[in-house]
């Protein structure tokens, strides 16, 4: 009787493991980046227009600021790794499907801005993780691997 060990399986899915929760916390910082040197920049212009504190006092309009800023970082860092403009795109819907299931409530006066602001903070991390599930073999390997399939039309 021939027994054969499989040795390189399991080393191969700590390694997928381990690339999936590097590319998260890598786009986590970008999201983070994005959202503050994009938020000064928005206040800064806010403020030179004579609307100092504005997306302060309009939570809803700040909601949306705040995760076109982190999309951005998050859209900046991830074609610079050599991700592709599917893969990107799935990623701005992360950001923006917890805000827009906030909004209507939010409107309705039926949640608050913390709630508002907080919840999609806290839902995105989780649809960030759908997203990537969803193309879990671009996000299982390594972000060199991903350089040749870069072209302008993906």
């Amino acid at each position: 009787m021939v027994t054969t060990l499989s040795v390189g399986a399991p080393a191969s899915r700590r390694i997928e493991r381990r690339n999936l929760i590097r590319h998260f916390v890598e786009m986590v910082v970008a999201m983070l980046v994005g959202m503050a040197v994009l938020g000064m920049a928005a206040a800064v212009i806010c403020t030179a227009l004579g609307h100092e504190g504005f997306l302060t006092h309009h939570a809803g309009l700040r909601g949306f600021v705040m995760a076109l800023n982190m999309t951005i970082g998050m859209a900046v860092w991830m074609r610079y790794r050599g991700h592709g403009w599917a893969a990107i795109g799935d990623m701005g819907a992360a950001m923006f499907l917890p805000y827009m299931l906030f909004l209507g409530p939010y409107w309705a006066s039926a949640i608050s801005a913390g709630v508002l602001l907080v919840g999609m903070h806290v839902l995105m991390l989780p649809a960030m993780v759908v997203a990537m599930l969803h193309r879990r073999d671009e996000y299982a390997h390594n972000h060199h691997h991903h350089h040749h399939h870069v072209t302008s039309a993906t």
